[in-house]
């Protein structure tokens, strides 16, 4: 690959992103960046090839902060109608877990390897992916939180 065609792709990636960002929704605050978004969904890959450490959905991930599972939390920011998980944040701050909202429920359900797409994700922390988890996780929660 030359040195323009890389130049080409980073461009469509930047353009990509800034297009994504028009589809927000009003809730999704703290947003990650193009780059944390990236690590993201390298973590969410990784963590696709072990089940039971990736909550995928609404009423899943909801079941298990119930049930006191600890992890991070992956919101997809242009999910319509927002009531659907407007309710999510609140239970992930009373819970104590850090989440974060991505631009794409597209693109979370690609990293996740399937064809449908996912407005929620919750990532736990397994010894095989432990340094990129702890790089996103810490990320996340050094986000400015919603005003």
């Amino acid at each position: 690959m030359s040195k323009n065609e890389e130049v080409e792709e980073t461009m469509e990636e930047v353009d990509d992103y800034d297009q994504k960002l028009r589809f927000l929704n009003k809730i999704a605050c703290p947003l990650a960046n193009k780059k944390l978004t990236k690590r993201l969904f390298k973590c969410v890959k990784k963590a696709s090839g072990h089940k039971t450490y990736l909550r995928q959905g609404l009423k899943e991930v909801q079941k298990h902060i119930r049930r006191g599972e600890k992890g991070l939390v992956i919101f997809a920011g242009d999910v319509s109608p927002v009531d659907t998980y407007s309710h999510m944040p609140i239970v992930c701050e009373e819970a104590s877990i850090p989440y974060c909202f991505v631009p794409s429920k597209l693109d979370l359900g690609h990293a996740l390897g399937s064809k449908k797409s996912a407005c929620i994700v919750m990532i736990r922390s397994k010894a095989d992916y432990k340094d990129v988890y702890d790089k996103c996780f810490e990320s996340v929660k050094s986000l400015p939180a919603k005003i």
